[in-house]
């Protein structure tokens, strides 16, 4: 058995709440709203919380594994010789961390070191439980109807009672039981790579990463773990947090764009237009994801496959009126509603553009065609006049923008977005962008959770850092949490 070490300070929550809800078409599971209860609050992957965070928070206790987190993937190539993409961003990095979820007073992690998945007291930091599998658990779990569900390098999925730990049910999402060498362990070779999403009493997951060996999408009965159908696709992987809407499941697909798929059947619908990668969320249907070889965004609307616009960045926040962007290097805030008017308008003109170029090589250079080819070019150049205009006018949408040393990882908390950085995580005010502190943590910042006023910090170093209000400082001193 071995030791981790919980340092904790206790602290009330707030007693404050967000004055309106923001309004997004979210699938979330049916939890108080001061939980986080999958990763990134929803299965829009949002990372909103209604709940404030208080003013100058202070660190309550800190959970450290003796072993930090070991990814699937270590980095990225450095460069993309054919299509000449120097300093590649990492595209895989969805388990670099303990992602932490929240529900009912109680935080919940998986563990790619030990291949247990964990549950603390919320306010202590102290183990409740633990619970072994016979792989690792890169994802967070998802808590649903009083039961924690996640998946496993194994090849199984597990529902457990989310008090006590104890097995509901386990079932096998991969077709066989075949075992094989990966990351310097056993594994199954079906892993489950993908997190797990429960929608109207139905679990959905995938099970394998190589697509000549079939990667399976899987939706089983919540209350029994029975299959109720599978869905195989031989071209794509499938890694990350998967989404989902009232009708559609988005699944990554690691260095690949996200496939679409049908939430009743599973049947695929058409994988989008971008870059790839396994960062994604979801807005009024459309799907933000990326962050592609060199840090970009794309911007896909429902029921298209090509782009509505793209955005240089790591991580986004959407809210009704404004949209956070995140960089390497800084941070802003965009007027949402009138970027996605003028994109449109401009979407739609390149098309009109790209139209008329054709007719008039159609047309080609007989002298009949003459007066038609002068009215075509004029056009064109309306069009070009326009599509500046447009584009200058999306380029002054930005409501603020402030340098950002923390580019890691980013929620938004009632009116503080949160950017994780290298051993600090920062709160900036959303009304101007304004710094509002700066909290020093161990590791790099690679999961956020914001609940119930307090905000937790997941790190590369297998430490999970919370943070409360600091009116209440009863420690319990240096608390061994046996495992």
């Amino acid at each position: 058995m071995r030791n981790a070490e919980c340092v904790v300070r206790n602290s009330r929550p707030p007693v404050l709440r967000l004055s309106c809800l923001l309004a997004l078409a979210l699938v979330v599971p049916a939890l108080h709203a001061a939980d986080w209860p999958t990763y990134a609050g929803n299965y829009a992957r949002s990372g909103v919380s209604p709940d404030p965070l208080p003013a100058s928070p202070a660190e309550a206790w800190v959970w450290t594994s003796p072993q930090p987190p070991q990814p699937a993937w270590q980095g990225e190539a450095k460069w993309d010789g054919y299509n000449k993409v120097f300093d590649m961003k990492p595209r895989q990095i969805f388990d670099r961390a303990f992602h932490a979820v929240v529900a009912d007073g109680r935080v919940y992690f998986g563990s790619s070191a030990d291949d247990k998945v964990y549950c603390l007291d919320a306010k202590s930091g102290r183990e409740l439980w633990s619970f072994y599998t016979e792989g690792p658990v890169r994802l967070a779990p998802t808590i649903a109807g009083g039961h924690a569900f996640f998946g496993s390098d194994d090849g199984s999925v597990y529902c457990l009672d989310a008090k006590t730990g104890q097995v509901v049910w386990q079932t096998l999402a991969a077709p066989k039981d075949r075992r094989i060498p990966g990351n310097g362990r056993v594994i199954s070779n079906w892993p489950v790579r993908t997190s797990v999403v429960v929608v109207n009493g139905t679990v959905y997951t995938t099970a394998g990463m190589f697509p000549s060996e079939g990667v399976h999408l899987v939706a089983l009965d919540a209350k029994t773990g029975t299959e109720k159908w599978r869905q195989t696709q031989t071209d794509l992987p499938a890694q990350g947090y998967l989404l989902a809407s009232k009708s559609r499941l988005y699944v990554p697909a690691g260095r690949n764009n996200p496939v679409v798929c049908d939430l009743a059947t599973g049947k695929r619908q058409r994988v989008v237009e971008g870059a790839g990668g396994t960062y994604a969320l979801l807005t009024d249907d459309m799907l933000v994801f990326g962050p592609g070889k060199n840090g970009q965004l794309g911007a896909v609307e429902e029921g298209q496959s090509d782009q509505l616009a793209s955005f240089q960045g790591n991580h986004m926040i959407v809210t009704p009126t404004r949209s956070y962007l995140h960089s390497d290097t800084e941070l802003s805030a965009l007027d949402r509603a009138r970027y996605l008017d003028l994109a449109r308008q401009r979407k739609a003109l390149a098309k009109r553009q790209s139209d008329v170029v054709k007719e008039i090589r159609k047309l080609g250079e007989k002298p009949e065609t003459a007066a038609k080819r002068d009215a075509l070019k004029a056009e064109l150049t309306g069009i070009g006049t326009k599509v500046d205009e447009l584009t200058a006018g999306m380029e002054n949408c930005l409501a603020w923008k402030v340098p950002c040393r923390w580019p890691l990882s980013l929620v938004l908390a009632g009116e503080t977005v949160v950017a994780g950085g290298e051993d600090e995580v920062t709160g900036f005010n959303v009304a101007d962008g304004k710094s509002a502190w700066t909290l020093p943590v161990k590791g790099k910042a690679y999961g956020l959770a914001a609940a119930d006023g307090a905000l937790l910090v997941s790190t590369d170093a297998g430490t999970i850092h919370c943070f409360r209000a600091p009116t209440q400082r009863a420690a319990i001193g240096n608390k061994e949490a046996r495992r």
